[in-house]
């Protein structure tokens, strides 16, 4: 019993340090906000990896996941209501939840392990320590310009998602349920809010800033060489669609 409780003091302990050690990097990049334009073109490269780059793949995911929305709404009415109100049904489901979600934890794999990888091999080959000794802030060269250009792009990315998933949705609905373009969109329209659409982006922003923000975090604390780089990498991964998860929760009993 004394083990148990020792472990698990270790681990409250172990967890409410490595909080105060991301809280501590999110003001620190906060605190260098007035040095964007400065590290412009940090910014610019960043955005174009996270934002342009990951296109395709969330293009991709996007369709799918609009196409699948289609067939479990359908299979939902069935019996229920009628199939008019799919439109509705799937487009309010990925605005508000499929779209911003899936394309964050997409993200999350591709840009937040990236993240702890390049920051990691930087440690372990001590470019970071090389740069510090040359007076560069490692928060405002490296950390502050990946957190601003996931907080922008991903919420470019979130509308892009919603309207390729809408459309794959749509496709789905015309092809194998003979739903017109006019019946579907209608119903679409009818039942859109503008709020949906912005709780959508709202959280687009959430969910960016915490995977750059973990990935940086681990980044900066990798160790022991390329093993440590590899295990930084799933970490990120696994703590970045994990906060999404709860972030997620806690947005949605925030809305209500």
């Amino acid at each position: 019993m004394k083990k148990i409780f020792e472990r698990l003091g270790r681990s409250t302990l172990n967890f409410l340090e490595e909080f105060g050690q991301i809280s501590i990097l999110l003001f620190g990049i906060l605190r260098f906000t007035g040095s964007i334009p400065k590290n412009r073109k940090q910014l610019l490269h960043q955005m174009e990896h996270i934002g342009v780059n990951s296109l395709p793949l969330v293009i991709v995911i996007a369709e799918f996941t609009g196409a699948v929305a289609a067939w479990q709404a359908a299979y939902q009415l069935k019996g229920i209501a009628p199939l008019s109100f799919l439109g509705t049904a799937t487009s309010r489901a990925i605005i508000t939840e499929l779209g911003p979600v899936l394309t964050a934890i997409v993200i999350a794999g591709r840009v937040g392990a990236s993240i702890a990888a390049e920051l990691g091999s930087m440690k372990v080959t001590e470019q970071i320590d090389a740069l510090e000794t040359m007076g560069i802030s490692k928060v405002r060269y490296l950390a502050m310009p990946r957190f601003f250009a996931a907080v922008v792009m991903m919420p470019f990315l979130v509308v892009i998602a919603n309207v390729i998933a809408v459309f794959g949705a749509f496709l789905i609905s015309n092809y194998f349920l003979d739903i017109s373009f006019s019946v579907f969109f209608n119903s679409v329209k009818r039942f859109f809010l503008i709020g949906d659409f912005m709780f959508g982006i709202v959280k687009g922003i959430f969910f960016g800033g915490v995977t750059a923000l973990l990935g940086c975090h681990i980044g900066f604390k990798t160790e022991g060489g390329a093993e440590g780089v590899g295990k930084a990498t799933i970490r990120s991964f696994v703590l970045s669609s994990a906060m999404i998860l709860i972030l997620d929760y806690i947005l949605w009993t925030l809305n209500f």
